[in-house]
C-alpha cells in the first residue's frame, strides 16, 4: 500500500513526545455557527439556543457555544499540521474538559502536545499517538482540553 502525504501531516516517526504544535489557525466563534451545530445535533439545550432564558435564568446571561461543537472544532484546527494525510484512525478520546465557557464573538487558539507514541505490534507501518489538545480564548484562559488518541502511519519505505 502507497501512503501520500498531504501538506502538514507528521508521519508517526516524525513526533516526538513533548512535542508541542502552536496551531496557526485561529476562529473567531459565531451566535450563527452555535445554533447551526447545536440543531444540525437536535440538542434543544436552552443553554445554547434562548438568550431570554439565558439572561434571566443562567449566571452566563447569554447562550454558550455548544461544547461538542468546541471539540469538533479543536480537533479540526489541529490536523493540518499533526494528521492531515496520515492518519488511519481515531482510537479515541478521553479527559476531555472544559474550565471556562465560550460564548459568540470568542475568538479560539489550539496547541497540540505529543504525550505518547507507541509503535504497533499487530500493523508494524502503523504507531498509535496520545495528543493532548488545548483550547485558549483572546484572554489567553484556557477553556477546553483533551486527550485524543490515534493511528498513524510511519513514514513509507522507499
Amino acid at each position: 500500500m502507497t501512503v501520500v502525504q498531504s501538506s502538514g501531516g507528521k508521519w508517526f516517526d516524525e513526533l516526538e513526545v513533548g512535542q508541542i504544535f502552536k496551531h496557526p489557525i485561529r476562529r473567531t466563534l459565531t451566535e450563527t455557527d452555535n445554533i447551526l451545530f447545536t440543531s444540525m445535533t437536535h440538542n434543544p439545550a436552552q443553554l445554547h439556543l434562548d438568550a431570554e432564558y439565558c439572561k434571566t435564568k443562567t449566571e452566563f446571561g447569554r447562550p454558550l457555544i455548544n461544547s461538542y461543537f468546541t471539540l469538533g472544532l479543536v480537533v479540526g484546527i489541529s490536523v493540518g499540521d499533526t494528521t492531515l494525510g496520515t492518519a488511519v484512525a481515531n482510537l479515541g478520546t478521553d479527559k476531555v474538559r472544559f474550565p471556562k465557557p465560550l460564548f459568540a464573538g470568542d475568538t479560539i487558539r489550539v496547541e497540540t502536545e505529543i504525550l505518547m507514541l507507541k509503535p504497533s505490534k499487530s500493523r508494524p507501518m502503523q504507531g498509535i499517538v496520545t495528543f493532548e489538545h488545548r483550547a485558549f480564548n483572546q484572554h489567553g484562559d484556557l477553556v477546553a482540553i483533551m486527550e485524543r488518541t490515534g493511528l498513524q502511519h510511519k513514514r513509507p519505505k522507499e
